[in-house]
């Protein structure tokens, strides 16, 4: 089975996230091509689209498997069939027409669609569709002894950090809030970092590194981020977004709070209080091992060819 995977590649390459649930493909025989659209703005994807039709016309695939929304669009217009297609986060959260768009694309041409999380389906406005969250590797996220992680990436043994999950440039993360409550707490010898342009390889190290998480976005899907420091087994800090509430349950050291600088704050202070913590958060997220996704993707490529 040949599978081809379309997403945005505007940082030159594939999502660090679509290249991983590819990559997990591959593990049980399936050959995975990728497949970068260059470009942004609608006529940005739209010179994408003559492009990829050349590229199915001289390359045979079982399935096309569409990432985002506008991905998707571009390989409508491609004629890219079967089409799968992954809603990633704030797609189902688009208004006017896109959706309305996306909810006739879904009906009555796209082969089969998926979403992250049940959030997206209610924003989406549809009862018939999966929720199939992107998986962890257990292998690659894991906990790491904190001096080998602090020597690896060079930080300071002597100091406390908090780990802002995502790069402070994307509006939608809402670094200015984490910003504003880490410096309401106005604690010596702590430090705020971000996962800002990390390699792929290091990210594992930064999350054991750490001496929590924080993710104050305004929207997500099922931000990976978190199943990725609960599979490092790290303490976390997250407002109330995505499916991040099944995710964390229970887990020790976790806190769901409301976007507000105090509660924040608060929540910080209530971790940085303690010595260096850990949790059970790797049990809790088991159930999103990526192997266990990546079979649930193959049955569904396989169930396009009947």
């Amino acid at each position: 089975m040949t599978i081809l995977f379309i997403s945005s590649g505007n940082s030159g390459n594939i999502s660090p996230i679509v290249k991983a649930q590819g990559e997990s493909l591959r593990k049980f025989g399936v050959a995975v091509d990728y497949f970068a659209i260059q470009g942004k703005g609608a006529s940005g994807y739209a010179k994408n689209i003559l492009k990829l039709r050349k590229h199915l016309k001289t390359n045979n695939y079982d399935a096309i498997h569409a990432h985002f929304v506008f991905s998707a669009f571009v390989a409508t217009l491609a004629g890219a069939k079967p089409l799968v297609v992954s809603l990633m986060g704030s797609d189902t959260a688009k208004e006017g027409m896109i959706k309305k768009i996306t909810r006739f694309l879904r009906k009555n041409v796209w082969g089969f669609t998926l979403v992250k999380s049940e959030k997206m389906k209610v924003e989406l406005g549809v009862e018939d569709i999966l929720v199939l969250p992107n998986g962890v590797n257990f292998e690659h996220f894991r906990p790491i002894n904190r001096e080998e992680a602090l020597a690896k990436i060079n930080w300071n043994s002597e100091k406390r950090y908090v780990l802002f999950g995502s790069s402070p440039s994307r509006a939608e993360k809402n670094f200015d809030l984490a910003q504003q409550a880490f410096n309401a707490l106005n604690l010596p010898n702590t430090e705020l970092k971000t996962l800002e342009n990390v390699p792929f390889e290091l990210v594992p190290y930064f999350y054991s590194a750490a001496d929590l998480v924080l993710l104050t976005s305004h929207r997500e899907g099922s931000p990976n981020v978190i199943k990725e420091a609960m599979a490092c087994s790290r303490p976390i800090v997250v407002t109330p977004v995505g499916d991040v509430k099944k995710v964390i349950g229970e887990t020790q050291h976790c806190y769901i709070v409301e976007p507000q600088t105090a509660e924040v704050a608060n929540a910080l202070r209530e971790i940085l209080s303690k010595p260096y913590l850990s949790t059970g958060g790797r049990n809790q997220v088991s159930w999103l091992n990526q192997d266990e996704i990546a079979l649930q993707l193959i049955d569904i490529y396989k169930g396009l060819q009947r």
